[in-house]
């Protein structure tokens, strides 16, 4: 829950003592003399309340409830009246205001009323967060393509590392797509409006680390390949972390981090404290069936982007693709995608000794053209039986044989 609550009160000492009494209770007071100088902040993105004296000079409390309301119709306003401004605030209340209090107000009444108006300004901007959800697909579904067991349990991970609003160590291999699994862990989070940033760990000095965080206030600061970062770079973020940092720290390597602090070249404190949330990327080789669907997805969007007719991917594609390890993962098979799509190769590799043999190449084919027809006709036997030309009984017994489920690829 947000604890920012916008104050506008042109007495200065009415301003400072009301502003006094909600740093006190431990919430964020943005003070202001006036409409001009409060008017930026009311805004629909704006995650706090407004508490705003009626009797003002020039723009009164009245034309900031209004300008307030045309801004974000559940944007909470309490009126702060004097004992002649009663019959006024009652008239605001019928015009939207979320309350009022006389003036002089015991600071129980003050503090009991503006957190009231947090609370349901937190449950009405966490009903938008899901229902855009629900309308577009959070951020985990759009940006992670997959169908694999181990992909589906990373969108449960990063959608859980949001909520914990923790600090967070993202690890996995080169290519794996760490970097991008801390931004779903941001846009899926309650700073999601505000800044995500990104830096290269090696690159940063005792400095330009404050710079970042300052940049990232009250967002999140993703640190890449964590254990290149200089001791004294070390020091200063753990200094930072320990005193409160400004914003959401989240981390990632490539490297086997816990070695680097048995050697003693990455700080064991500050290894402990990043380490809050782990989060490890499964390498593409172990969910083979991944591939299939990612290939398709990354020339799909090189197509796209080119202008380009979409070339067909035949099942000896398929195979060729899923007999190769990939060690470059998912970055790897972008690559391969994107020369496919402009024609300048098809997607062959070495295969090496261990390589599936036919057999096992044809039935991952055949369960990745399964679960690409099952989506495309929305769980419905019927349909999709009819599009891949098979018997009812022979579709649902190669759904049995691949353990899958048409009900898991229904929309509604």
């Amino acid at each position: 829950m947000s604890k920012r609550v916008l104050l506008v009160d042109d007495d200065s000492e009415v301003r400072a003592a009301l502003g006094q009494t909600l740093e006190l209770a431990d919430l964020s007071p943005l003070l202001a003399a006036s409409f001009v100088e409060a008017k930026d902040h009311i805004t629909a993105g704006f995650d706090g309340v407004i508490v705003t004296d009626i009797r003002m000079p020039g723009r009164d409390g009245f034309h900031l409830l209004t300008y307030a309301r045309e801004a974000d119709p559940d944007l909470p306003v309490i009126l702060l009246t004097g004992e002649a401004d009663v019959p006024m605030a009652v008239r605001a209340m019928s015009e939207g205001a979320f309350g009022f209090l006389e003036k002089p107000c015991a600071p129980s009444d003050f503090l009991g009323l503006v957190e009231k108006a947090l609370r349901g300004r937190a449950l009405v901007l966490e009903n938008r967060r899901l229902k855009l959800q629900v309308e577009q697909g959070d951020a985990a579904a759009r940006m992670l393509v997959g169908t694999s067991p181990q992909t589906q349990e990373l969108r449960r991970r990063l959608r859980g590392a949001a909520r914990a609003a923790a600090e967070v160590l993202i690890t996995g291999e080169t290519g794996a797509g760490i970097p991008k699994a801390a931004e779903v862990i941001h846009l899926l989070s309650a700073a999601a409006s505000r800044p995500f940033v990104k830096r290269s760990a090696a690159s940063l000095t005792t400095e330009t680390l404050e710079v970042a965080l300052d940049d990232a206030t009250a967002g999140t600061l993703y640190l890449d390949e964590i254990t290149g970062l200089a001791h004294a770079v070390q020091f200063a973020l753990m200094d930072a972390l320990e005193s409160g940092a400004p914003a959401r720290v989240i981390s990632g390597t490539t490297q086997d981090i816990v070695s680097a602090v048995d050697s003693g070249t990455f700080n064991a404190d500050l290894f402990y404290r990043l380490d809050l949330l782990r989060v490890s990327i499964t390498p593409l080789r172990d969910r083979k069936e991944d591939i299939p669907v990612l290939f398709r997805h990354f020339v799909g969007v090189a197509c796209e982007q080119a202008n380009l007719p979409e070339p067909e991917i035949s099942s000896d594609i398929l195979g060729d693709l899923l007999a190769q390890d990939w060690p470059g993962n998912a970055r790897s098979l972008m690559n391969a995608a994107m020369r496919f799509a402009m024609g300048i190769t098809e997607p062959r590799g070495a295969v090496g000794d261990d390589a599936l043999g036919l057999v096992e190449q044809m039935a991952q084919v055949e369960r990745s053209l399964l679960i690409a027809a099952l989506r495309r006709n929305d769980g419905q036997v019927t349909q999709t039986a009819q599009t891949l030309k098979l018997p009812r009984k022979t579709f649902y017994d190669k759904l049995a044989r691949h353990g899958l489920r048409a009900e898991s690829y229904r929309k509604g």
